[in-house]
């Protein structure tokens, strides 16, 4: 086997390992690992932009109000204070860097999105923010000689001893290296995949997630998955995210029957929370025996829609959709997980030398439901956080420290002929038994049907599809249990057999590993 000893690996190239890099390449050699392009990830796929407290009618007191008030009593107020008033300092960091946000004339350009109560959400050429603070940071990087990336480079497990983490096994042109290294960070993103309708890119398989179950990390609050509202549906196109600043700026939804009805269903009507609006589209598409609702914008002024929208506007033309003038057919997807690896405040997991920070983490900034973007700023505050804490650790480590790895640690392969076909049960099942709206009938059959397929999280694998699969079931049998366990109905998470939030409702659950079992409790 292969052996390499860095300084620091990180794994995952989105905006929380990127920004984590920038902090660990003036101190050491750093190696950032991802599966795919460096340039996949959800960040280069986030359109509505990044809420930060910096316009003249805002203050970050109000931005961590509302982010409290999204997370229906679940947050972490210590965490979700350090969010809103380091996320500025992080903002005005990457303007210094180059980024290029819209201006309204000579000032930053600010929108509102769904229950945000000020217009802080700053965006970047209409809908691609994400994209540029990919272009920002990946420029910051490479301009560290320090930094080496592996592309394609899948990493099928994490190398711990003794309650500590020393790197990670990594597939990449089909062999097996072992990457060592004095602290690892997890900056994997999400696991829409594992649901049928998701907005979420192909490489969000909750990988780094499994691979932290698996190596004893623990896992928090994996059943508040968030829906978000308004997702393209055509059999002629790929799911498409129509960004919330679209409702921001005055969209409308409306049922099949071209009815508003969100009114309906809660006051701030399309403002409303994502779970809220989610919600009422799925109880309107069942009452009106729809697959869809539809987003009106024709209302609005052309040149401003094409303005405002430009990335939008163009995709759905290539399907014959104008914004302009046709009402598009929408349905909520799974989009982001609030729950992940459990960290503190400096991104360190349970397991010594392993840190978190995105999607991947649970930092309890979220709580129950995300406040809409929130997940950019997250990434860059926590993954700059995490990236110091990794320094601080492996400044009082040294290479020397680092274990030789040998030949035993090479497991035999095996392969699973099916594993198209279980892929895409496994995404109907979630997708339909585990999805917006939950109840114990639906969350038992998911156990079942879930359960015939763990032989698969036994066997070693050496291909990426196998490897996805491997993990993709291990986090949807994680969300299933949790969503069992959690008896009421709190932010994202929804069961019609408890619709309120019953006892000991701000309790967390915790999810590990134990005796080659996963084990989920209520703390």
């Amino acid at each position: 086997m292969k052996t390499e000893i860095i300084d620091y690996l990180i794994i995952g190239s989105g905006v929380a390992g990127l920004r984590a890099a920038i902090e660990l390449a003036p101190f050491g050699d750093v190696l950032v690992a991802t599966k795919d392009m460096p340039t996949e990830s959800s960040t280069e796929y986030a359109q509505g932009g990044i809420a930060v407290a910096l316009s003249d009618e805002d203050e970050v007191g109000i931005h961590y109000d509302d982010t409290l008030r999204a997370g229906d009593g679940l947050c972490r107020e210590k965490a979700v204070k350090i969010l809103v008033e380091e996320g500025t300092e992080r903002i005005r960091e990457l303007i210094s860097w180059g980024a290029e946000f819209d201006k309204a004339g000579t000032k930053l350009d600010f929108t509102i999105e769904a229950a945000h109560s000020r217009r802080r959400i700053l965006h970047a050429h209409g809908d691609s923010t994400g994209k540029e603070l990919e272009r920002v940071l990946l420029n910051k990087v490479r301009s560290f000689p320090s930094v080496k990336k592996y592309s394609f480079a899948f990493t099928v497990d994490l190398i711990v001893g003794e309650g500590r983490c020393y790197g990670a096994y990594v597939l990449k042109d089909r062999k097996i290296i072992a990457v060592l290294a004095k602290a690892t960070v997890l900056c994997t993103g999400g696991a829409g995949q594992i649901f049928l309708r998701t907005t979420n890119p192909l490489v969000a398989t909750g990988d780094g997630i499994a691979i932290a179950l698996r190596s004893g990390a623990l896992l928090e609050d994996m059943e508040f998955v968030q829906f978000h509202p308004t997702s393209l549906y055509s059999p002629y196109a790929p799911q498409f995210l129509l960004s919330e600043a679209m409702r921001g700026e005055g969209a409308i939804l409306r049922n099949i029957n071209k009815e508003p009805f969100m009114k309906n269903y809660h006051k701030d009507a399309e403002l409303a929370s994502r779970d809220v609006v989610s919600r009422a589209i799925i109880s309107e598409m069942v009452r009106t025996q729809s697959n869809h609702v539809y987003l009106d914008m024709t209302h609005l002024e052309k040149n401003f829609v094409q303005k405002r929208f430009p990335k939008i506007y163009s995709t759905c033309l290539q399907y014959n959709l104008d914004l302009t003038d046709t009402l598009i057919p929408v349905s909520p997807a799974a989009h982001y997980i609030m729950g992940g690896v459990k960290t503190d405040n400096n991104g360190a997991t349970s397991i010594k030398g392993l840190y978190a920070a995105g999607e991947v983490a649970c930092t309890g900034v979220h709580g129950a439901n995300r406040l809409a973007s929130n997940s950019l700023l997250e990434g860059l505050v926590y993954g700059a956080r995490a990236g110091k804490a990794a320094l601080e650790f492996g400044v009082r480590s040294s290479k020397s420290g680092i274990p030789e790895v040998t030949g035993e640690y090479i497991p035999t392969y095996h392969s699973i002929p099916e594993h198209d076909e279980i892929r895409r049960t496994l995404r109907k099942l979630m997708w339909e038994r585990v999805g917006i709206i939950r109840c114990r009938e639906s969350l038992d059959d998911a156990i079942r049907s879930l359960s015939e397929w763990s032989f698969i999280l036994d066997k070693a694998f050496f291909t990426r599809r196998e490897l996805e699969l491997k993990n993709m079931l291990t986090v949807a049998i994680i969300i299933t249990e949790s969503a069992s366990l959690r008896k009421g109905s709190v932010g994202a998470h929804y069961r019609s057999d408890f619709k309120e939030k019953g006892e000991n409702w701000q309790k967390h659950i915790m999810c590990e590993k134990e005796d080659n079992a996963i084990r989920c409790n209520i703390e």
